[in-house]
């Protein structure tokens, strides 16, 4: 460990956070790229498809979202031991990480599996489920490749390595994309199989991204120092347990902040079909604008991670604060385009006046939790860096469940705020989850800073 330390520049900082950032939001934007191809391709199939594909992707992307946040886990582990130059422990916390995250993905395939043979008591449309109970199963078959890929792309992330999955997360979109105009529609040799033929395709791309990523690190020589402790057997089972009590709480608290974003969508449904468009239409926007912030927390994270490894906390402390200055200056940005442009933007989506107008009044909402939605990604990610990760599910049940959803009923309905009202929870819940994980964070690192070690 050094014993002497130079505070990098600010200037520096940014450098490296948007060297590790900007691939990590280029492949996240390409997956909501790779969405919208979905419901546009299967939309222009039939309407009964678009509808089973909503039904069942809305049920699958809970899971996904719980084993993304799960996986989070790796990064805090294996990102010190990188910066120690520990490669052999490296390698073996990557066996570990697989192994957590193989088991998840197999207790999250028997848990959907087993709802399967309830999707009749669902409420659905009866003539529905000719089309979601296929493409449920196919679907369903990729959720232990995902969870695999995702320990991947952790450790990958963790040693700074992030345009690696950027490039494959890339090439899976395209493959999927050609794979869904072939099926979907029966093109050339290819039999025409609908919704079908959209399950089949995405569950293809997951396989083709885990076994090019399994490739990349086997075969490239810049991992052969992470593949000693890789291929060992022994002291697996620490690694695996620190795994699970980081990778709980941050698979909770992604899963509770997005479980709070669906449950307003039920709310907007019982406004009508108007307002439950709209809210459609400012969540994609919205998801847009998350995945910037994310991939710069991400960062946040991956460099936290590493300080902390050399116990260097004064440049830990600047990284999370200079993350926050770039997901701030971002935001204002985003904010200020979309807002000055939600009548062009929401034309993309509708011609419907009426949802046009709703979509408007939600600017405002949009716009005043930006900063709250950054402040908690950010420290959200830093705290992951330190891996001081179980207060992040406390605080997601209480702001996202005990204070958004009744101040979203509330605003919505108690006091007639309607769609904007059931918005307004947004900048309140984001920004009070955002300032507890600051205080978390600057009440941690005070504590190290103070520690006789750093001294």
């Amino acid at each position: 460990m050094q014993t002497s330390r130079q505070t990098i520049s600010y200037g520096r900082h940014v450098h490296a956070l948007a060297t590790l950032g900007i691939p990590i939001i280029i492949g996240q934007l390409g997956t909501i790229i790779q969405g919208l191809a979905d419901t546009i391709m299967v939309g222009h199939f039939s309407a009964h498809s678009l509808a089973a594909a909503g039904f069942v992707n809305n049920i699958m992307t809970l899971v996904l979202i719980f084993a993304l946040g799960y996986s989070y886990a790796i990064t805090p582990v294996v990102g010190p031991m990188h910066a120690r130059e520990e490669f052999a422990e490296a390698g073996k916390a990557l066996k570990a990480g697989l192994q957590a995250n193989g088991l998840l993905g197999a207790a999250l395939f028997l848990l959907m599996g087993t709802l399967y043979f309830f999707l009749d008591r669902m409420g659905q449309p009866a003539e529905l489920l000719p089309e979601i109970r296929p493409y449920y199963l196919v679907v369903l078959v990729s959720l232990p490749v995902q969870s695999l890929f995702n320990a991947f792309k952790q450790f990958f992330d963790g040693i700074g390595h992030t345009r690696a999955p950027m490039w494959i997360m890339i090439g899976a979109n395209v493959f999927n994309i050609v794979g869904n105009w072939l099926l979907i529609y029966g093109v050339g040799p290819f039999p025409q199989l609908g919704l079908l033929g959209a399950g089949i395709s995405t569950t293809l791309s997951r396989v083709l991204m885990l076994a090019v990523i399994y490739g990349i690190f086997v075969a490239n020589p810049a991992y052969r120092k992470y593949h000693e402790g890789f291929s060992t057997r022994d002291g697996l089972s620490g690694l695996r347990n620190q795994m699970h009590r980081l990778g709980r709480p941050l698979g909770l608290q992604m899963g509770m902040e997005t479980a709070s974003f669906s449950l307003c969508a039920v709310m907007q449904g019982w406004l009508g079909a108007g307002p439950l468009a709209a809210h459609q239409v400012m969540t994609n926007i919205g998801s847009t604008c998350f995945m910037i912030y994310y991939g710069i927390g991400a960062a946040v994270a991956i460099r936290v991670s590493h300080f902390h490894g050399l116990g260097d906390t004064a440049n830990l402390r600047r990284t999370a604060f200079t993350g926050y200055g770039m997901i701030l200056s971002v935001g204002i940005v985003l904010a200020l385009l979309i807002s000055t442009s939600i009548h062009e933007i929401c034309s993309l989506f509708t011609d419907d006046a009426e949802i046009r107008r709703i979509v408007a009044s939600l600017a405002l909402p949009f716009v005043l939790y930006q900063l709250g939605d950054g402040l908690q990604i950010n420290f959200g990610n830093a705290l992951r860096g330190i891996a001081d990760v179980r207060p992040l599910m406390r605080y997601a049940f209480l702001c996202y469940v005990v204070v958004s959803l009744p101040l979203s009923y509330l605003l919505g309905f108690t006091f007639g705020g309607g769609p904007a009202g059931i918005w307004m929870s947004y900048p309140v819940a984001l920004t009070l989850a955002g300032a507890l994980f600051l205080r978390r964070f600057l009440h941690q690192t005070r504590a190290a800073a103070q520690s006789p070690a750093h001294h």
